[in-house]
């Protein structure tokens, strides 16, 4: 018996904010809305996603952010995305390229530290050749 992937990031988020949430998530970091199914009808909140890529922000009455343990999602054009977040008014901090990846972290609207990753791009031997 193996792990063989992730299915999905849910992390909560204050009573009554799934705007704020549809607008960090669905159009500034540019995730698709997807369908929420609640599991309680006292339930709410709202899910994005794409093929096998899910994040789910469930409301709580109690809402603390998660501040040291954190999703990372690897992105296409990482430094669009820092100028676009950093023009939105969030605080986006440089992390050190570690394991092939140039990094950034950004705090959701809620709290939560967001980890943003893209492959560094490596040399083709065509290009190094001439």
């Amino acid at each position: 018996m193996t792990i063989r992937y992730l299915d999905h990031v849910h992390l909560a988020m204050p009573e009554g904010a799934e705007s704020c949430a549809h607008v960090f998530y669905g159009r500034l970091l540019g995730i698709p809305d997807a369908s929420f199914k609640p599991k309680t009808p006292s339930q709410s909140g709202c899910s994005f996603g794409h093929g096998t890529f899910k994040i789910h922000l469930e409301t709580e009455r109690n809402f603390r952010p998660e501040c040291g343990a954190h999703p990372a999602f690897i992105v296409q054009n990482l430094r669009g995305l820092s100028t676009r977040l950093s023009a939105a008014g969030y605080g986006v901090t440089e992390a050190e390229s570690i394991d092939g990846f140039d990094r950034i972290y950004v705090v959701d609207p809620f709290g939560h530290r967001i980890e943003l990753v893209e492959p560094i791009r490596s040399l083709s031997f065509a290009r190094i050749r001439s």
